[in-house]
């Protein structure tokens, strides 16, 4: 699957992703600063599959259904690396169980 990581998440979460999953940040991609709408036409136009990211909004501030891509909530207290680390493993294990979802909200263990 490809993925995108939203510009709220570190560049450095990608390395937790396992080989069978393309992932790439909006800096990779050379797509800072864009608006959501403008990011997820690039995303489809590219074969992107899934966009990750911490706003939770955005399932409200975009018609999600229109687009043919998993949006990807990751719900945690921030966005440091060793918060996220953890939830990449649960994150890959819930586009499995959840094909048919297009919006899929991975939630950090409570500690």
């Amino acid at each position: 699957m490809k993925m995108l990581l939203d510009e709220n998440l570190p560049k450095k979460l990608k390395a937790g992703f396992d080989a069978a999953h393309d992932v790439f940040t909006v800096a990779d991609m050379g797509w800072q600063a864009k608006k959501n709408g403008e990011l997820l036409g690039l995303m489809i136009m590219h074969g992107f599959e899934a966009l990750v990211t911490m706003d939770k909004n955005l399932q409200y501030q975009q018609n999600i259904g229109k687009f043919p891509i998993k949006l990807i909530v990751l719900d945690a207290p921030n966005n440091k690396l060793e918060t996220l680390r953890p939830i990449i493993v649960k994150l890959l294990h819930m586009v499995q169980v959840h094909t048919s979802d297009q919006v899929i909200v991975v939630q950090a263990d409570d500690e």
